[in-house]
């Protein structure tokens, strides 16, 4: 087995993990956030929302 193998299983084994992760945390938002707050065209919308302070 040459460094090449060696280096292609690794970026096989990124390209899995990065998969994963982006598939949590796809799971993560569409249960934190309403799909109504994620498609809207308002900038900073999502920010106002986490930014409300009530006294």
């Amino acid at each position: 087995m040459d460094v090449w193998n060696i280096l292609e299983y690794c970026a096989w084994a990124l390209a899995v993990l990065f998969g994963g992760h982006m598939l949590i945390d796809l799971a993560r938002v569409d249960s934190t956030y309403d799909n109504d707050l994620l498609t809207s065209s308002r900038e900073g919308e999502i920010e106002l929302t986490q930014e409300l302070h009530k006294l």
